[in-house]
């Protein structure tokens, strides 16, 4: 498939657990009953064994354990209730031996510790790479504006660190870096200036965009967009191989830094998640229990997903609740406590190789001096409101872009596409100078409360006397006048505007392309400017009118009257708020993210406000809007089933539909299960007692069934096409000249879910949602009538909420 939203997804097109079964020549009859039977095996007496000498002996699959039985093919979903049975077996076989040797009491230890070691390694890793991505990111991003003599490999402000010809005004400019017009044409002003290094920046945007492009469609498909719509999928129990592997890791690695480098309106925060979650994957395969078990690997990815946010941000709480809050389908307490200890290693390795030479983990830290007043939380809900606006429109643009991209020629162009929306973003964000700057850049100096020697043009307010200056001047008739905006601040602010615009509309034509690209600064950058607007114009509004009932006692003498940076701090919040839909995690992040301990409650105020108002505009976030997009089977929690439906409504078959595929538990032969593979595409099949009498025994997975069957054809004796296949505890009385039985008791499941077919569908959702399953059976008195699957609950809700059933394409 095509994936229009984030990554191409070549479906598999061979078995699915969703295209599960049809039973052979079974009509649905609710009256009739089935006649009891009359074989005493089946019955659960087993007459004695009988075989002539020469025969060979049933194969037990329990006393051979085969290799391949118990796994899953590509594009399916695990079995959460075997996968935890399975590590509930293993922690009692564990804790059994350990009482009866030093070295399995030892081995047990080594068990329990196992998983603490795991969430060591993932942080250490993780925090490593994202060390590096930030500093390679820094300087690259620098490269596209000059060079430094003393060492090409400094970014610009580590160049002007050690400069003694830096003034405090002028901090960024010192003889050591050079733009590109400088080290060319050796001019340092003039028209040809601005041509060279327009040009350069240019060239060096669309190279790195070209590179990215082609890394990712040559050596890892999987590596392009955020990863987090794929990550939640992944973590509520489907399989896609190789998402989380290793080219993945080095291929997304390598070209996020060359995406964020280009200039494209996109983040490193989301595609962190999946760099920590390939760590993850990585590590596990060298822990048993990790690697032989999906459920228990899942846990450990949820703990990755909490250290990729950690690392992103340098917010290790806000991780956890992210993962919990967001991204995580089952969410233990003791994957709790991992994922701190998890986020605290990785936050500490961050913070270690201090890749922003600032010696603070928090990538915007802040300081306000001026306390919010009460009457200001008006301002910050209407942020709140700008923000579920901008979430609701930017959700619907971008899905309608990427569709249009899914359905079109322009889909099949991904490098051209690439290429031209870096060389349209270059050539409009390099003459004004906020989007020219990185987004990350941009927000820290939006966040920026103005000081007394600070040089930006946000900070250009005037005196009293008219005389304009770069600083905040103190010593005005009344100390008020020294904050009305000059010439410097009202340029920012149309800039401002312009830049507001530009990074909306490239936002939403930039997410979803293919390179990674993460949503999180961009959606920032556009609220923190939105709320520096709205906070300049707040604070010229108190100024001007400060002697008014409502202003009064809100400016006093040499103090700031509004802070708009605080503004700029809360419309962040409330963007991202509007997108991702994230409420609890947003603050502690955004807290975390400024070191704003002192202002929860705005950012609280403004982040309900988000969710309340783009909830009411449509109630998926960006993640889950492409999840839908790319047709993956994710059962979503937060969606309520509120229909009045039966299992009997929406099992199969249908009226008209063929019968259910079945296997009988002593009926058929090896050939005829080998041709029912064959024939269909089904990833499991009921076993019943027999065609004339469908009650139900069990359920066996296709994966298991194939590689049983092969097993048996290679290592045991005299298996032939005519050998009977039996599920059944006893062996059945069996003629001398008869071949031997391939006997596959041990690969059926005994226990599965079943309902009957007045269960309501909304408990069946309710089930399918809690214990994770792939498909449930249908019984009426004990007889097998249809199976209800994952697919067929998500075509179902998808026909009750007027959605085409049929966009559900995962396989």
């Amino acid at each position: 498939m095509d994936s229009g939203g984030f990554c191409d997804v070549n479906y598999h097109s061979g078995s699915s657990d969703d295209e599960l079964v049809d039973i052979s020549e079974v009509t649905v009859d609710f009256s009739e009953d089935v006649p009891p039977l009359d074989r005493d095996y089946s019955a659960g007496h087993c007459k004695a064994e009988w075989r002539p000498n020469n025969s060979p002996k049933l194969m037990d699959l329990l006393d051979d354990t085969v290799s391949g039985i118990g796994t899953y093919e590509d594009f399916n979903t695990i079995d959460w209730v075997r996968e935890k049975s399975k590590d509930r077996d293993r922690h009692r076989e564990i804790a059994n031996k350990s009482k009866q040797s030093t070295v399995a009491l030892l081995f047990s230890i080594s068990d329990a510790f196992s998983g603490w070691l795991l969430m060591l390694l993932i942080g250490l890793m993780s925090g490593a790479l994202a060390g590096g991505i930030d500093i390679a990111a820094h300087w690259m991003t620098d490269l596209k504006e000059g060079v430094c003599l003393n060492g090409f490999w400094f970014n610009h402000e580590h160049c002007c660190w050690a400069s003694n010809e830096t003034t405090f005004q002028e901090r960024d400019k010192c003889p050591q870096w050079k733009s590109w017009a400088e080290l060319m044409i050796g001019v340092s002003e003039g028209p040809g200036l601005y041509v060279v290094n327009y040009f350069m920046y240019m060239c060096w945007a669309l190279l790195f965009a070209f590179l990215a492009v082609i890394l990712v469609r040559a050596f890892a498909p999987y590596a392009c967009g955020s990863g987090i719509p794929e990550i939640k999928t992944i973590l509520s129990g489907f399989i896609i191989r190789g998402y989380l592997g290793k080219w993945t890791l080095i291929i997304k690695t390598i070209t996020l830094v060359l995406a964020v480098s280009s200039g494209l309106s996109l983040g490193k925060e989301g595609p962190l998640v999946h760099v920590a979650c390939c760590c993850a994957n990585i590590l596990c395969h060298f822990f048993t229990k990790y690697r032989r078990n999906e459920a228990k690997k899942r846990e450990v990815l949820s703990a990755a997903s909490a250290v990729g946010v950690s690392v992103a941000f340098g917010a290790p709480i806000g991780g956890v609740l992210f993962s919990l809050e967001e991204v995580s389908y089952y969410f233990p307490l003791k994957t709790l406590w991992r994922s701190f200890f998890a986020a605290l290693v990785a936050a500490f390795t961050l913070r270690s190789i201090n890749p922003f030479g600032n010696s603070r983990l928090v990538l915007f830290y802040v300081e306000f001096h001026t306390p919010w007043h009460l009457l200001e939380l008006i301002p910050f809900v209407l942020l709140g409101i700008f923000g579920g606006l901008w979430g609701a429109f930017f959700i619907r643009a971008n899905i309608a872009w990427c569709r249009l991209r899914k359905n079109t020629s322009l889909g099949r162009y991904p490098v051209l596409e690439v290429v031209v929306v870096a060389l349209l973003t270059a050539l409009l964000a390099f003459p004004i100078e906020y989007t020219k700057m990185s987004s990350s850049e941009l927000i820290s100096e939006l966040f920026n409360d103005c000081g007394l020697l600070d040089s930006s043009k946000l900070c250009g307010y005037t005196s009293n006397g008219g005389s304009t200056s770069g600083s905040v001047n103190a010593t005005a008739a009344n100390g008020l006048g020294a904050r009305l905006a000059g010439p410097g601040l009202y340029t920012a602010m149309w800039q401002l505007v312009l830049a507001l615009v530009l990074k909306m509309v490239f936002t939403v034509v930039t997410f979803g392309m293919k390179v990674p690209s993460g949503l999180f600064i961009p959606s920032m950058a556009v609220g923190a400017i939105a709320g520096r607007l709205l906070g300049v114009c707040m604070e010229q509004l108190a100024i001007r009118h400060h002697e008014q009932d409502i202003f009064r006692g809100w400016c006093s003498p040499g103090a700031d009257c509004i802070t708009p940076g605080l503004y700029a701090m809360v419309g962040a919040a409330a963007c991202l708020g509007g997108v991702t839909r994230m409420t609890v995690s947003l603050v502690v992040i955004m807290f975390e993210l400024t070191g704003g301990l002192e202002y929860i409650v705005p950012l609280m105020a403004a982040a309900m406000t988000s969710k309340w108002v783009a909830d009411a505009l449509g109630r998926e976030s960006i993640y889950e809007a492409h999840i839908r997009l790319n047709g993956y089977p994710f059962l979503e929690a937060k969606e309520e089933f509120r229909h009045k439906t039966l299992a009997t409504d929406v099992m199969r078959p249908r009226r008209g539909d063929p019968p259910l595929s079945v296997l009988t538990e002593s009926e058929m032969t090896v050939e005829e299960v080998e041709r029912l593979i064959a024939d269909t595409t089904y990833s499991g099949f009921p076993v019943v007692i027999s065609q004339q009498s469908p009650r139900l025994v069990g359920f066996v997975l296709r994966r298991d069934l194939v590689i049983s069957l092969e097993n048996a054809r290679r290592h045991q004796e005299g298996v032939v096409s005519m050998s009977p296949v039996l599920f059944t505890e006893c062996d059945p009385p069996l003629s001398p000249s008869a071949p031997p039985a391939v006997k596959l008791r041990s690969i059926l499941d005994l226990s599965p879910f079943t309902v009957t077919v007045h269960t309501p569908m909304e408990i069946v959702v309710d089930i399918f949602r809690k214990l994770g399953l792939r498909q449930c059976l249908v019984i009426h008195n004990g007889r097998l009538l249809g199976i209800i699957t994952k697919k067929d609950i998500l075509k179902h809700m998808a026909q009750m909420a007027n959605r085409d059933p049929d966009s559900i394409l995962f396989n």
